[in-house]
């Protein structure tokens, strides 16, 4: 049994309050420590909260999490037949919904926190924001972030959970696959802070256009406090923001002139990252990131817009900025022992995002040669083999040399590279990393990049280790 959990602390009736549920067994005074809707993860004096997927439910699962330590659970009340018999003095609250419920108690956690909030979502860029904010906040405040990619309707509660009355700022991600997940993230969170890094063509099997993207975005201003800020990419057309949207206080950033935060004077400095002069009103420094892709520049301004929001000073934003570093699994260089060197982008993957790494890959490149290892994008809905297609397009006119693809629709992709002429015997099909690396073996030499990028569930980190066991990589080179 785990040792329980600092935080939060909560009353039995504050729970019932929050879900608005019925105790149904045990003392309704019970203190609870911190919440769990895994029963891999209890602690001792937990509130488990089962929860329902398509393949599971955490119901089934309630003895288990008593036995580890439980103090109560949360039942849904069309599933109370699931509850098991002598569960001892555990208290047992009836809810309307599981999940419903989890944000319920999060927002009362969240009313109960003193930190400022900042919210991000958009179509890329947000985790990457996010920690670049943290790193500039960091310096000065202690700081909150989430996890990973804890920002859906079960992660971004767990986030906002781990906030504790030390923490002057916390900054949350917000993701979304259908219509409305926004909207009900922001009323669970109450951002004082809410940033819309870019609108551009992701999850569209849920939310079926850029339009609904845009929509579904835009739902986090339009839920915000009116006493809040508004942080908004001035560039993104999609993100032209009407009195309907939001009409409290703006922040602004991007390339335009008329941006409140912007960048000139961007020059890139191949594998050392890219340089800039930054922006802020009338204040104006040259910054230099280690960060590679001038798509980098863009989440540099959302950070340090979103920094000047919380008040933060000039001189400590760019310093959070020069210090920040590459995030594992977006852009990061590895240079291998023969010289040539691989950059592992598989945190996750959509065409604004494969645009960026491309574009970044040719300017490191140069006269060297390229390979690209792909995995599916995926949750493109119907648009999935025309997008696809459009990235094979775009390899072929990127020059890349040899293109390597994996799942259901690399056919597309090859589609795309064959119609802008690349030779048939440099589009190569596969399914396991080891059925590559004698081919790679054979002509990857000093200078020559590969880029290996796809959605998160293809699992393409396998293919960059199995590559870094391969070669071997140059101690200290890690970017």
């Amino acid at each position: 049994m785990k040792e329980e959990q600092a935080h939060p602390v909560f009353h039995g009736p504050e729970i019932v309050k929050a879900t608005g549920g019925t105790v149904i067994s045990g003392e309704m005074d019970r203190i609870f420590h911190g919440v769990s809707t895994d029963t891999r993860q209890i602690y001792r004096g937990n509130l488990f909260i089962p929860l329902r997927g398509e393949k599971f439910d955490g119901h089934d699962f309630i003895n288990d999490a008593v036995k580890a330590g439980a103090a109560g659970f949360l039942v849904q009340e069309d599933l109370e037949y699931k509850i098991p018999q002598h569960l001892e003095d555990a208290v047992v609250i009836s809810v309307g919904d599981t999940l419903k419920a989890l944000g319920d108690i999060a927002n009362f956690w969240r009313r109960h926190c003193k930190a400022t909030i900042i919210a991000i979502t958009g179509s890329s860029g947000k985790t990457t924001t996010k920690e670049m904010i943290a790193t500039i906040a960091g310096l000065t405040k202690n700081v909150s972030k989430a996890s990973g990619n804890f920002n859906n309707l079960i992660g971004l509660p767990l986030s906002i959970f781990r906030i504790n009355e030390g923490h002057e700022i916390a900054i949350l991600e917000m993701g979304t696959n259908a219509p409305g997940e926004i909207g009900r993230l922001t009323r669970i969170a109450e951002p004082d802070i809410g940033l819309v890094t870019n609108i551009g063509p992701a999850h569209l099997e849920g939310l079926k256009s850029l339009d609904m993207v845009r929509e579904e975005k835009v739902d986090l201003f339009r839920n915000m406090a009116k006493s809040g800020i508004a942080v908004i990419n001035l560039d993104d057309r999609k993100l032209l923001i009407s009195d309907a949207d939001w009409v409290g206080k703006k922040v602004t950033f991007g390339l335009s002139r008329n941006a409140d935060v912007s960048a000139e004077k961007i020059k890139a400095r191949g594998i050392r990252g890219v340089s800039f002069t930054i922006k802020i009103g009338e204040f104006r420094q040259e910054i230099k990131m280690s960060t590679v892709g001038s798509h980098n520049i863009y989440n540099a301004l959302a950070a340090a817009a979103s920094s000047w929001a919380l008040g933060i000073e000039y001189r400590t934003i760019c310093q959070g900025l020069t210090a920040f570093q590459p995030i594992s699994g977006r852009m990061e260089i590895h240079r291998l022992n023969n010289g040539a060197s691989v950059i592992n982008d598989t945190y996750n993957a959509n065409p604004a995002s494969f645009r960026a790494a491309l574009e970044t890959l040719k300017n490191l490149k140069g006269d060297h040669e390229s390979t690209v290892i792909m995995g599916d994008m995926l949750e493109l809905g119907d648009r999935a083999e025309e997008l696809h297609e459009g990235i094979g397009s775009l390899m072929a006119d990127t020059e890349v040399g040899t293109i390597f693809l994996r799942g259901r629709l690399s056919p597309a992709t090859a589609a795309g590279a064959l119609k802008k002429h690349m030779p048939k015997d440099r589009v190569i099909f596969f399914e396991k990393p080891e059925e590559i690396l004698s081919r790679l073996s054979s002509y990857v030499k000093e200078g020559d990049w590969i880029l290996v990028k796809g959605s998160r569930q293809t699992k393409m980190e396998n293919t960059v280790k199995a590559i870094i066991e391969l070669f071997g990589t140059e101690e200290g080179q890690k970017r």
